[in-house]
């Protein structure tokens, strides 16, 4: 029996330079959150295939800053941000990569409960303009979400080390 993986659904809103972003997982709301806010768990699973990701800094909590650094073959690509609101089951956040730290986004993860251990992730970036949202659909960030994403599955088999 073959099993293809969830692919995320990623959408360009027409009247905001907002990307929407929704996946469906298996684990709970509380893996999931946990996955997210756990600097060790989230740079096990962060980013496109063969990136290491180093935590420089991680204070997972309203007003917390956090930063990584993603690295392949000799290049290093930092991202930085601030916690703004995190609920039971919603991240509020910014993002910035230090590449175009002039271009900042904000960031909403809301996680969904469908049930029997079951959770649709619910994303959204607005960007400052629809130049910028557009270079950021054009970038390929398919590719780094759906294998990032592939990466959190394999992680939530893993009961004993996402259990919250």
């Amino acid at each position: 029996m073959t099993t293809t993986a969830p692919q995320a659904t990623i959408a360009a809103d027409a009247a905001l330079p907002l990307i929407r972003i929704t996946r469906d997982f298996r684990g709970t709301v509380a893996q999931l959150m946990r996955a997210h806010l756990d600097p060790e768990l989230f740079a096990r699973w962060v980013g496109p295939n063969g990136m290491d990701t180093r935590v420089d800094r991680w204070d997972a909590r309203d007003g917390g800053e956090w930063r990584y650094v993603a690295g392949r073959d000799g290049e290093e690509y930092a991202f930085r941000g601030c916690f703004h609101r995190i609920g039971t089951d919603t991240i509020v956040q910014t993002f910035t990569w230090e590449g175009m730290p002039e271009d900042v986004s904000l960031e909403t993860l809301r996680f969904e409960d469908l049930g029997e251990g079951r959770t649709r992730l619910h994303a959204q970036s607005l960007v400052d303009s629809f130049e910028g949202r557009d270079a950021w659909l054009r970038s390929g960030m398919e590719i780094g979400v759906d294998q990032g994403y592939a990466k959190l599955d394999a992680l939530l088999l893993d009961a004993p080390l996402v259990q919250a």
